[in-house]
């Protein structure tokens, strides 16, 4: 498989922080179904993170914070008239926003913390309602420790319901992510059927695949009906942990991922979680991110995916 340089895609920052200011040049070119989080790039202000995406042909953004700032109803850009001008800035390069990703879990069983918690994930949905944006991603996260784990899930179900309750007729969806403790196919399908509608998943395959043990075929056949939105990348073991690497050049299926999403007629983004924010030794995003979109074009073009 070739591999991109950082060379060969040094230049493309440059070319996009080189447009004017005060426009933003749409791209109406056919794209493909593919997204960054912008988890992976957080020295991008708004605009350069749109223009960006614009220029690599991806069609949305997962918003997981802007310049390290992960709490987004906090940001300039969501609020008031800036709020409008950010729409603006999105219907002019042709992007959506594929979800908001929030740092809500819902696993502490300290009451106030736990109100806060909830309190996020209140304001994130007001925000996606504001911002026209079908999902807000949260987590169960862990088992308490001393705790029946029975207790641990019926709260997680509880928050659930509680912030699928409060974006009913929103138009926005929670979504909860295959993650911490809460990474393999039986433990996310007794809190999805739990939550008996209130939320769906966000597959983050890595975690499923490399922490689950589980190939994708088995991970969809399981919680295929509830998928909604997707985390994707690539990791080499490190011990008892993983180093993140360029999509293909791993030991994660990702490639099976794509093939197994498209035969389940999967319709959501294929969207790519570089983790510089947590990682930031790893490859820069005018790295990572045209790499991406080169090997999921090859790979989705594989399993009959065409663009948009």
């Amino acid at each position: 498989m070739s591999s991109f340089t950082r060379r060969e895609f040094l230049g493309t920052l440059t070319a996009a922080a080189a447009a004017p200011a005060v426009a933003l040049t749409p791209r109406r070119a056919k794209r493909l179904p593919i997204a960054f989080s912008t988890l992976g790039c957080p020295k991008w202000d708004w605009r350069t993170v749109l223009t960006q995406a614009s220029t690599l042909g991806y069609a949305a953004i997962e918003l997981r914070g802007l310049q390290g700032e992960m709490d987004l109803p906090a940001r300039a850009e969501f609020d008031g008239t800036r709020l409008s001008q950010s729409l603006k800035d999105l219907e002019a390069l042709d992007l959506v926003i594929s979800d908001l990703g929030s740092s809500v879990n819902l696993h502490d069983p300290d009451p106030a913390k736990r109100a806060r918690q909830i309190d996020d994930g209140r304001r994130f949905i007001d925000l996606a309602h504001r911002l026209k944006t079908p999902y807000v991603r949260v987590f169960g996260d862990k088992l308490v420790k001393g705790e029946p784990r029975d207790a641990t899930v019926a709260r997680i179900v509880g928050g659930l319901r509680e912030l699928g309750q409060h974006a009913k007729g929103s138009g926005v969806g929670v979504i909860i992510e295959s993650h911490g403790d809460f990474h393999d196919s039986p433990a996310l399908l007794e809190i999805l059927r739990g939550a008996d509608g209130s939320a769906a998943l966000l597959w983050d395959a890595h975690h499923t695949a490399v922490f689950g043990k589980e190939p994708p075929a088995e991970t969809f056949r399981q919680l295929g009906r509830y998928v909604r939105h997707t985390h994707l990348k690539d990791s080499t073991p490190k011990g008892d942990d993983v180093t993140y690497v360029l999509t293909g050049t791993g030991n994660v299926p990702v490639r099976e991922t794509v093939r197994t999403l498209a035969r389940g007629g999967y319709r959501g983004y294929y969207c790519f979680e570089w983790e510089k924010v947590w990682h930031p030794e790893i490859e820069e995003p005018e790295v990572a991110f045209p790499h991406y979109a080169k090997v999921m074009g090859q790979y989705l073009a594989e399993a009959g995916v065409m663009s948009a």
